[in-house]
């Protein structure tokens, strides 16, 4: 009998250390920035999230879609509770019209893929037969 409480004691545990997980939470997951000229430099945005689970957050890694978007983000473990921030940098040199453009976060998180997005649309910059 003894046995048998001490393997349920132990299923239990082994179950709620399983059930704590990290969650980011983004105060928003698109951001658009309208129109930006051509030939303004890059844009950015920072977009804040908060672990609103119950066990440390880790990001991995963070990627976006093509390589006229950087994105920089923490490297230091996220506490339950704490915010922190994920810096989108686009760069619209050479890229008239519309874009989206999507960044991969990889975490320790269920699922552990979360995706975020920019979106806007670069106005050319103004040429001699323009003017």
């Amino acid at each position: 009998m003894k046995k048998i409480f001490m393997a349920c004691l132990m299923a239990i545990f082994a179950l709620t250390a399983m059930a704590q997980k990290p969650v980011i939470s983004f105060e928003e997951k698109l951001y658009n920035f309208g129109q930006v000229p051509e030939d303004g430099g890059r844009v950015s945005h920072v977009f804040v999230f908060t672990n609103t689970g119950d066990a440390t957050l880790i990001l991995t890694n963070v990627r976006a879609s093509c390589g006229c978007t950087t994105p920089s983000w923490p490297k230091e473990p996220v506490e339950p509770g704490q915010q922190a921030e994920i810096t989108v940098t686009y760069n619209p040199a050479g890229r008239p019209g519309g874009f989206t453009k999507t960044v991969f976060i990889t975490a320790n998180t269920e699922p552990d893929v979360t995706e975020i997005k920019i979106t806007g649309e670069v106005l050319p910059k103004a040429t001699e037969e323009n003017n």
